[in-house]
């Protein structure tokens, strides 16, 4: 799996994890489908909210990359693929200038989003803790002098940011309302981007406990990490169930299509026994969580 990085160019391609992109956007659009549902899209909101998101999601790569480097989960022991600052050609000094640059461009373009979007002061800074809240996630899920990835909370964090916070969050700017109704896709959302991250730390499992990283599949074992990954799974196709019938939004179930494709996924990683062979199943997880909120979507609004 590991293969030399040739140049700078390449290493930071690899710092920012193209394949994580599609992940950080399907809570977007999931958002912006239930507002265009609701007869309350903008178009202006999907866009600024789309590049912050990609902003928070590299940012939050880069310092994932440069956090395992400083903490040695990207020691010789780990099996996945190669970093940036491990691999020898971007220096901790230039990652964390990259990471700066991206925190900036995050914030201002969530300033932008939440100015152009809400009414008023109080909603305005509300949602500027909430972006700043954010930010510090994304810096803080491995860098730090207490990294809160080190200690299993990935799983909590990406449940409220992946899911919750951004698929509500996204819907609210829209239409300037709540539906408690919209948390059930929500909750979807949160279960498969909380999967995705689980096959990245299955994969991980051997490097993350020799660093003392305490992720779930450390804590609780390779067996019950798979486990964990299927009642994700059943627990968000559960709560889209529990949408469709909720409100007779019937053409939602389109989204099902993507059900194979997701056993076919965790049946891979229970097939797995390196971590090259579970690798290309991270990328899948991804695609396949994007592909099911446009299905979804398209059977929501047609």
């Amino acid at each position: 799996m590991k293969r030399e990085i040739q140049s700078k160019k390449e290493a930071w391609l690899h710092a920012v994890r193209l394949r994580t992109l599609p992940l950080a956007l399907a809570s977007i659009f999931a958002g912006s489908f239930l507002a265009y549902w609701q007869e309350a899209f903008r178009w202006e909101v999907l866009g600024l909210a789309s590049l912050t998101t990609v902003f928070l999601q590299i940012l939050s790569n880069l310092s994932n990359d440069y956090g395992d480097s400083v903490h040695g989960a990207d020691s010789s022991a780990r099996k996945g693929p190669i970093r940036a600052v491990q691999s020898g050609l971007i220096s901790l000094p230039e990652m964390k200038r990259a990471m700066i640059f991206l925190g900036l461009l995050s914030l201002a373009s969530g300033v932008s989003l939440i100015y152009l979007s809400l009414p008023n002061w109080s909603y305005f800074l509300g949602f500027l803790a909430l972006g700043l809240l954010a930010i510090w996630a994304a810096i803080r899920y491995t860098s730090g002098s207490n990294p809160y990835g080190y200690a299993g909370l990935g799983d909590i964090s990406v449940f409220l940011f992946f899911g919750l916070v951004g698929v509500s969050g996204t819907f609210f700017l829209h239409s300037l309302k709540t539906e408690p109704v919209i948390l059930l896709i929500a909750c979807s959302l949160g279960c498969f981007s909380t999967a995705v991250l689980n096959i990245n730390n299955i994969r991980d499992i051997d490097s993350d406990q020799l660093a003392g990283k305490r992720s779930i599949p450390v804590r609780i074992g390779r067996s019950k990490a798979i486990g964990y990954h299927w009642t994700l799974i059943a627990v968000a196709y559960g709560c889209m169930l529990a949408f469709v019938g909720l409100n007779q939004a019937y053409g939602s179930l389109l989204a099902l299509i993507i059900l194979p494709w997701m056993v076919v996924i965790g049946r891979g990683i229970q097939r797995a026994t390196t971590a090259a062979e579970t690798d290309p199943y991270l990328k899948q997880m991804a695609i396949s969580t994007l592909g099911w909120t446009i299905l979804f979507g398209i059977g929501l609004i047609l």
